[in-house]
């Protein structure tokens, strides 16, 4: 492959400044790229091969370039186009100025019924931090109040693996447990989280209860739906997976109304992707929420939706996957929220490829440490980008919602 990226790959948008700050944004390159697992994975829709960011850097008159990640690889375009033309000549330090520069009032937006810009500056916002960190010589953790941890605490992730170049293979519950098995033992990974919604509800719960065997009764143990079960079939599969110490449920069904639904039947715990608060404090359900940060627009509204959570008594923890790069960001607004304590999710053992130097970071003994370099505390590496980039370009987008298996049909689930 080569080492040098195409006009076509990354999208650069530059000027001399028409800011009036002594620090201003003069260009922001963002930049599609495809990250594949070792081996692809199925979840409740598909087969999940990989998964495509866009890698966004911001320079500035400083010399300093901030490094962020969108979650979407269509944010490239759409930052290309519309976002970063109206941050060229900002203050990075000011978050607020660029937000008003990048997107509609928040209650507006919500009339678009679109995202997606949202969490494209969301991305963009991270780099803000993380140059705001490299200027003052700090992390972005210390930035945010200073550090209540050095390690911040992940799960280790298991789910039906597909076999590729002589990984995964896990499609049983004796091989899905044996498996987890190998991770505590050689990892001494404490926490588990894995996918349900793929079989029969009689094989999952052969399945927590293989895994459960195999990693003990100290263990943490998660599962994640993915919103695949109707309110009946989740009674049914909740309730037999009470025998198993299941900890939480994440999106066991497809709204907070029928999770509600389900708040009486079993003690088991919800979790959800979905940051709507206002149903949360509403309906009682979730207990926690799985974030990306740039979901919300960015690290500073993340941690204005962490402080309502901690009011409400509402667990949050991270998602998974990303590069290098939102999980260094992940790392540092864990390090300075102690109410982030949970584990949060990592399919990081995964990962063949990564566009920061050294790749991003493995858990052991169920603990990833925290950067201490200014800002993010990571460092992009230019051949690793280029090299995710052409994957893109020549892959395109990832699919995860296909199952060869399938054909064109979703499967359904049989209780």
């Amino acid at each position: 492959m080569s080492g040098e990226l195409s006009a076509a790959d990354t999208y650069t948008t530059t000027a001399d400044g028409r800011g009036d700050g002594s620090v201003q944004i003069r260009a922001i390159r963002a930049t599609p790229v495809n990250i594949p697992l070792e081996a692809p994975y199925r979840w409740s829709v598909g087969v999940y091969p990989g998964f495509s960011k866009t890698i966004i850097e911001v320079e500035t008159s400083e010399g300093i370039t901030g490094i962020g990640e969108a979650p979407s690889a269509r944010s490239a375009a759409l930052i290309d186009r519309y976002l970063a033309p109206e941050l060229i000549g900002a203050d990075p330090r000011d978050l607020a100025d660029c937000e008003r520069r990048a997107l509609p009032p928040a209650r507006v937006s919500k009339n678009t019924e679109d995202s997606s810009a949202q969490y494209a500056f969301g991305g963009i916002e991270m780099a803000l931090w993380d140059i705001a960190g490299k200027l003052a010589g700090r992390s972005v953790g210390r930035l945010l109040g200073g550090r209540v941890r050095d390690q911040v605490a992940f799960t280790e992730y298991f789910a039906p693996r597909l076999r590729h170049n002589g990984h995964g293979g896990e499609d049983r519950p004796a091989t899905i447990a044996a498996y987890c098995a190998r991770m505590a033992e050689e990892h001494g990974s404490t926490a588990f989280e894995g996918k349900v919604g793929v079989y029969d509800i009689s094989t999952e719960v052969a399945i927590i209860r293989e895994v459960r065997a195999a990693i003990g009764d100290d263990c943490l143990l998660r599962v994640d739906a993915n919103m695949r079960w109707t309110v009946a079939a989740a009674r049914h599969a909740l309730r037999r997976f009470e025998s198993y110490n299941v900890d939480s449920v994440e999106d066991p069904v497809g709204s907070f109304e029928e999770m509600a639904r389900l708040r009486e039947t079993t003690r088991i715990s919800f979790s959800s992707h979905d940051p709507s608060l206002k149903s949360a404090a509403r309906l009682g359900v979730p207990d926690a929420f799985c974030l990306n940060l740039a979901a919300l627009g960015g690290i500073r509204r993340t941690v204005a939706f962490v402080g309502a959570c901690r009011e409400l008594g509402l667990d949050i923890w991270f998602y998974s996957p990303d590069t290098g790069v939102a999980n260094a960001a992940y790392l540092q607004v864990a390090s300075a929220m102690s109410w982030i304590s949970q584990p949060s999710q990592t399919l990081l053992r995964w990962h063949t490829d990564d566009v920061t130097e050294g790749g991003p970071p493995q858990p052991e003994n169920g603990v990833i440490g925290v950067p201490d370099g200014p800002g993010l505390g990571i460092t992009l590496d230019p051949s690793a980008l280029a090299r995710c980039a052409e994957r893109y370009a020549s892959e395109g987008e990832y699919n995860q919602f296909h199952d060869p298996t399938q054909g064109n049909l979703y499967p359904l689930w049989a209780v």
